[in-house]
């Protein structure tokens, strides 16, 4: 087995791309998992990446598929798990379409990895595990040590922070049993150039920002990162030895309220609306809120930034 292989799931996705572009930039072979080998949107963009052709293969998986999972994984000194459903729009059947394939595919991740003798596996948690927590001592910035309220989600119908929450439970549950080496990432709201012919479901959110949308998000905001530094905050994760536990990755806790109020400074000539200051009652603001990435020598791309990346990508790929 070589140090130098490792696994990534949902390699396709906005983050995974991004991840699977900075491991063969430093030199990986990389088993990318993928849902349909013959849809194009999924493999066109990773096999056109420099190193590719050398170093990139790409696996059909199915997270309810135990097989196809060890078979992407054999071999690999790593694993990155970035596969989760994330469904845009209404969802018919919650247990199935979300919470089964990401709850029960984080453990048969974690279980065919061992099972290979894979050192580590860095999975890709969010902050949907760590907010809404409405009991949440409002003197106290939100950090690793904070979960989101279950029963809350379930009486308000939130799904996906169900889902978020239970895989990354299951995870740890699965680490404390097995003495696994598990660590976790748990990022905010992700923008920044799209490499993926699709759009992710927080572009999608900023296109409507451009587009005069009031919306809040008052459960689900807390802070955003750029797709780069996500993905840079698992490959961190993976070789620093001494990297253990959660893992906050937003380049700052903000509001709602600030980010659009920054979109709108930064594009004057949209149509974005005004929204009142503290959009997230009851969050507090904070500037090294991932402190513990930091420390593991991550250094955040500035909102500014964050956001021309994001819209510039947006321009150019025709969605505003």
């Amino acid at each position: 087995m070589s140090d130098k292989v490792v696994c990534v799931t949902g390699a396709s996705g906005a983050i995974g791309s991004w991840l699977v572009r900075l491991l063969l930039d430093r030199g990986y072979t990389v088993n990318a998992t993928i849902q349909n080998l013959e849809d194009e949107n999924e493999t066109k963009h990773l096999e056109a990446m420099e190193e590719a052709k050398a170093r990139l293969r790409l696996c059909e998986m199915d997270l309810l598929d135990y097989d196809s999972i060890a078979a992407a994984v054999k071999g690999c000194a790593g694993v990155f798990h970035l596969a989760c459903p994330n469904i845009i729009g209404q969802v018919k059947d919650p247990e199935k379409e979300i919470l089964e394939p990401a709850i029960r595919g984080t453990v048969h991740v974690l279980k065919a990895a061992k099972e290979a003798g894979v050192q580590r596996v860095v999975a890709t948690s969010s902050i949907s595990a760590i907010i809404p927590s409405p009991n949440w001592p409002a003197d106290k910035i939100k950090g690793e040590d904070c979960w989101t309220d279950l029963e809350y989600c379930k009486q308000k119908g939130l799904y996906y922070p169900i889902a978020k929450t239970l895989a990354e439970k299951a995870g740890w549950e699965f680490a404390k049993e097995t003495g696994y080496d598990v660590v976790m990432i748990n990022p905010g709201t992700a923008l920044g150039p799209l490499l993926p012919p699709r759009i992710n479901s927080s572009m999608a959110v900023l296109v409507e920002v451009l587009k005069g949308s009031t919306e809040t998000y008052e459960e689900f905001f807390m802070g955003m990162a750029h797709f780069k530094d996500i993905a840079m905050a698992h490959i961190l994760a993976f070789e620093n030895k001494n990297a253990a536990g959660r893992h906050l990755c937003v380049e700052a806790i903000r509001h709602w309220g600030d980010f659009v109020a920054k979109v709108a400074e930064l594009y004057p000539e949209y149509n974005v609306a005004k929204l009142p200051k503290n959009t997230q009652p009851g969050l507090l603001r904070s500037n090294d809120a991932a402190k513990k990435l930091m420390d593991l020598g991550l250094e955040f791309t500035p909102i500014d930034q964050i956001i021309k990346d994001a819209v510039e990508s947006l321009k150019s790929k025709g969605y505003v």
